[in-house]
C-alpha cells in the first residue's frame, strides 16, 4: 500500500469513528458502510496490503491491550466456561463451517473450506463487553466474554496456521496435527510469560513512565514474532505476556500505568476502524472476481447467509448443551465424594475411632466454576458478534501460498467472512441491549458491592499505613520533621473518620440525598479547577506570567482533576 492512500484512509477511519463514538453509533458499521460507498467510487486506486504484515502489525496491540485489562484471578476462577468456548467451540464451528462449505462450493477443498471455517469461529467480545458494561451485566458473564475472546483467538490462529500448511502442500496427519496444536499452545505460553517476567523485572528497576510505555508497546510484537519463530503460537504468547503484566502491573509506579492506558486506548481504536475499513474497501474487487469466475456474487451470498446462521445457530447449542453436561459431571463428582466421605465416616465409627475431619476445599471452592441461570446462558449464546480477528485474519489469507499454490475459493473465503462479521453484528449486536433488558441480565447490586469493597480496602490501606508510621516514628524522626509527621499522621486520621461517616450515612434512610450531595461538591470542585485553568490562560496571554510557569501549575491543576475523577472515595479529595 502506498503511503499516501494508507494515511488517507487512517484519517478517514478515525474521523468516522470519532462521528460514531460522539452519536453512540456502532462505529464497525459506520466505518464498513462508507467504505463500501467509497469503494464503488470509479477511479478509486486499489487498497492492498501483504497479509503477513495484518497478522503481525495489526493482532498483537489488540489481543494484548485485552490482556491487560483481563482480571487473571477472575480468569482462572471462569476457566471451564472459557476454555470450553474459547477452544471446544472454536474447533466445532470451524469443522462445522467447514463441512458446510465443503458441500456447497463445488471447487473448494475440505482444506481450504476448514480454513473459512478457522476463520469465522472466533467471536469479538469488544462491542458485546461494551454493551455488557454499560448495562451492568453480571461480572462473572464479563469474565467468560472477555477470557473467551482471548482464547478463542489463538485456538482460532492455530487453526488457521494447520489448515494453511495442508493447503500450501504439507502432509500432515491427525498426529500431526495434535502436535503442531501443542507445540504451538507449549511454546506460545512458555514465551509469553518468560518475555512478561523479562518486561516486569525491566519496570521495577526504571522510573521513567515514557521509557517504560514505549518498552510496553514494543512487548506484544516481541512475543508474537518471537513465538512464530520457535514453532509457537504468537497470539498465546501475547496473550499470556499481557494477562502477566496486567496482573504485575499494581507493583509498579503509577505514572506508567496512568500514561500507558489512553495510549493502548488509541492503538485500539485506529487498528480496529483500520481493518474494518480495509476489508470494506477491498470488497468491490471482490465482488467482480466472484462474478467473472462464473460463481456469482448472489449466488455466494447465499452461500454467506446459510454460514451466518450455522455460526449463529451453534453457539447457543454447543453453550447450553455443554454446560448442563459439565454441572451434571460436577454434581455426580461431588456426590461420589460425599458417599465416599460418609463410608469412610462409618468405617472409622465402627473401630470407636474418632472420625478423620476432611481437608477443607477453601482453595477449590474459591476457584469453583460460577453457576449461570439460563437467562445468563441465553445472553452468553447472543454475543457470538465477529470482529477484528475474523476480518483480520481473512484479509492475511494468501491468493497463492509461499509454496506456489492457489488457496481454493480465496475469494469465497474473504467474502463469506466479510458477510458473517457484518451479518452478527447487525443482527446481534443491534439486538443485544434488548434482550440483556428482557431477560433482565443485571447486577444492580455490583456498584454497591464494590463501593463497599473500596471503602473496606481504602480503610484497611489507610489504617494499616498509620500503623506503620506510629510504629516507626522514632526512625522516621532522624530524617523527617516531627510536626510534619504529626499533621501527616492526623489528616489520615481524619479520613478514616470520614470514611466511617460515609458508611453511616449510607446505612440511614436518606442515603441517596447524602451520596447526591457528595456528588455535587465533587462537581463544584470541577467547576472551580475549570475557572483556575481560564486564570491561567487569561494571566498568560496578558503576559504576566511565563508560559512554563503556567504549564507547571496546570500540570497540578490536571493531577488534581485526575485525582478527583478516579480517587476510590472522591468525595474526601473534594
Amino acid at each position: 500500500m502506498e503511503f499516501l492512500p494508507m494515511i488517507l484512509l487512517v484519517t478517514a477511519t478515525v474521523g468516522l469513528t470519532a462521528v460514531a463514538r460522539h452519536f453512540l453509533w456502532p462505529a464497525p458499521l459506520l466505518v464498513t458502510g462508507v467504505a463500501l460507498v467509497v469503494a464503488g467510487i470509479p477511479g478509486l486506486p486499489a487498497f492492498t496490503i501483504d497479509s503477513h504484515v495484518i497478522l503481525t502489525l495489526v493482532l498483537p496491540p489488540l489481543l494484548y491491550s485485552a490482556a491487560l485489562d483481563v482480571s487473571l484471578l477472575n480468569f482462572t476462577r471462569s476457566r471451564k466456561h472459557i476454555s470450553r468456548l474459547g477452544v471446544g467451540l472454536v474447533a466445532v464451528t470451524a469443522g462445522v463451517v467447514g463441512i458446510v462449505g465443503y458441500l456447497l462450493v463445488p471447487d473448494m477443498t475440505l482444506p481450504a473450506a476448514l480454513l473459512l471455517g478457522a476463520i469465522v469461529a472466533p467471536p469479538d467480545a469488544v462491542s458485546a463487553a461494551a454493551i455488557g458494561r454499560r448495562l451492568g451485566l453480571p461480572r462473572h458473564v464479563m469474565t467468560v466474554l472477555s477470557g473467551e475472546s482471548l482464547i478463542n483467538d489463538a485456538a482460532s490462529l492455530t487453526l488457521f496456521k494447520v489448515f494453511l500448511l495442508i493447503i500450501g502442500g504439507t502432509s500432515l496427519t491427525v498426529l500431526d496435527d495434535l502436535g503442531i496444536f501443542v507445540t504451538a499452545v507449549l511454546v506460545g505460553v512458555l514465551v509469553g510469560l518468560v518475555l512478561g517476567v523479562v518486561f516486569h523485572w525491566i519496570r521495577m528497576r526504571i522510573d521513567d513512565p515514557v521509557v517504560e510505555t514505549m518498552l510496553g508497546l514494543l512487548v506484544p510484537f516481541l512475543a508474537y514474532i518471537g513465538a512464530e519463530e520457535m514453532q509457537g503460537s504468537g497470539v498465546l504468547a501475547v496473550v499470556a505476556a499481557g494477562l502477566w503484566i496486567g496482573f504485575n502491573s499494581p507493583k509498579t509506579g503509577y505514572a506508567a500505568r496512568i500514561t500507558e492506558r489512553p495510549v493502548w486506548s488509541a492503538i485500539d481504536l485506529l487498528l480496529e476502524s483500520f481493518v474494518f475499513a480495509l476489508i470494506g474497501l477491498q470488497m468491490k474487487p471482490i465482488a467482480e472476481a466472484l462474478d467473472s469466475s462464473g460463481r456469482g456474487v448472489w449466488n455466494t451470498v447465499w452461500i454467506a447467509v446459510v454460514v451466518l446462521i450455522v455460526v449463529i445457530l451453534i453457539r447457543p447449542a454447543f453453550i447450553f448443551g455443554t454446560y448442563h453436561l459439565s454441572r451434571f459431571r460436577s454434581n455426580s463428582r461431588e456426590q461420589r465424594r460425599v458417599r465416599a466421605v460418609e463410608r469412610a465416616s462409618r468405617r472409622v465409627e465402627s473401630r470407636n475411632r474418632p472420625p478423620r475431619v476432611p481437608k477443607p476445599l477453601g482453595r477449590k471452592l474459591l476457584q469453583a466454576e460460577p453457576e449461570m441461570t439460563w437467562q445468563e446462558l441465553t445472553v452468553l449464546s447472543w454475543t457470538s458478534m465477529r470482529g477484528v480477528v475474523t476480518l483480520a485474519a481473512a484479509a492475511a489469507v494468501p491468493v497463492v501460498t509461499d509454496s506456489g499454490n492457489r488457496v481454493p475459493g480465496h475469494d469465497v473465503i474473504i467474502f463469506v467472512a466479510f458477510f458473517v462479521t457484518i451479518g452478527t453484528l447487525l443482527l446481534q449486536g443491534l439486538t443485544l441491549p434488548f434482550v440483556i433488558r428482557r431477560l433482565g441480565v443485571t447486577d444492580p447490586e455490583q456498584d454497591k458491592r464494590d463501593r463497599e469493597q473500596e471503602r473496606a480496602l481504602l480503610r484497611i490501606t489507610i489504617t494499616e499505613s498509620v500503623e506503620y508510621l506510629e510504629t516507626h516514628r522514632d526512625e522516621l524522626t532522624k530524617t523527617f520533621d516531627g510536626p510534619l509527621l504529626d499533621r501527616l499522621l492526623k489528616g489520615m486520621r481524619q479520613r478514616i473518620e470520614w470514611q466511617e461517616q460515609e458508611s453511616r450515612l449510607e446505612a440511614q434512610e436518606d442515603r441517596q440525598l447524602d451520596r447526591r450531595g457528595l456528588q455535587y461538591r465533587g462537581e463544584l470542585r470541577r467547576k472551580m479547577l475549570r475557572r483556575q485553568r481560564d486564570v491561567l490562560v487569561r494571566e498568560r496571554d496578558k503576559g504576566s506570567i511565563d508560559e512554563e510557569v503556567m504549564r507547571e501549575v496546570l500540570k497540578g491543576l490536571d493531577a488534581e482533576e485526575l485525582a478527583l475523577d478516579t480517587s476510590i472515595l472522591h468525595w474526601d479529595r473534594a
